[in-house]
């Protein structure tokens, strides 16, 4: 036999049910962070030292900076040659909590690599982004390195990578993972540390 216990609820006074004293709280945190930031500004300003003050990010034009350990969009990796760096172990469509990678095994042409991706897609719709693909990963195939920060879109096709979208299409990348894979690439360089100034 399960035993209940009563709950005793407090009445509200009638100032308490008005909400005006939780109005005025918060009206004077808004106040304290505007008035605190005006004058750091104003310090600045005048050539004292202060605190940073909070600015606003002109999004697009500026980005915020990206914390070294930032997940974002995926890409796959590749071979000195070319060819996915993925042996299709299934090991990341397994870890997925999502069940957003779904990936169709084939037999390699090369020898030496029993499997290869024949199809190879992610559903960023689905996606939450927790990285335990990555971590699963044996072959160091897939990353969230990046550096991609606006993954809006207007249709849902545009969140469903393929193959050779994850492949190809990686403008940003933090490093190469090996000599000479960026060679003839125009790439444009995310310095992940150096954007999170220290943070």
């Amino acid at each position: 036999m399960i035993d209940v216990k009563p709950v005793n609820r407090s009445k509200l006074t009638i100032i308490q049910n008005s909400y005006y004293p939780e109005l005025l709280k918060g009206l004077g945190v808004t106040m304290r962070h505007f008035f605190g930031n005006l004058a750091r500004h104003t310090g600045r300003a005048i050539g004292l030292k202060t605190k940073d003050p909070m600015v606003t990010i002109l999004y697009p034009e500026k980005t915020r900076h990206i914390a070294p350990r930032w997940r974002g969009r995926h890409r796959l990796m590749t071979r000195p040659d070319g060819s996915p760096r993925c042996v299709a172990c299934m090991m990341c469509e397994t870890a997925c909590p999502d069940d957003c990678i779904k990936i169709t095994a084939g037999e390699s042409p090369d020898g030496r690599i029993e499997k290869y991706p024949v199809a190879f897609e992610i559903d960023l719709l689905r996606c939450c982004f927790c990285g335990l693909c990555v971590e699963a990963c044996p072959e160091d195939a897939i990353r969230m390195d990046s550096g991609y920060v606006a993954l809006g879109g207007v249709t849902r096709s545009e969140f469903y990578l393929d193959r050779d979208f994850l492949l190809h299409n990686s403008e940003m990348t933090t490093h190469a993972q090996f000599p000479g894979e960026l060679d003839g690439m125009v790439v444009k360089r995310v310095d992940l540390s150096k954007q999170s100034g220290g943070h």
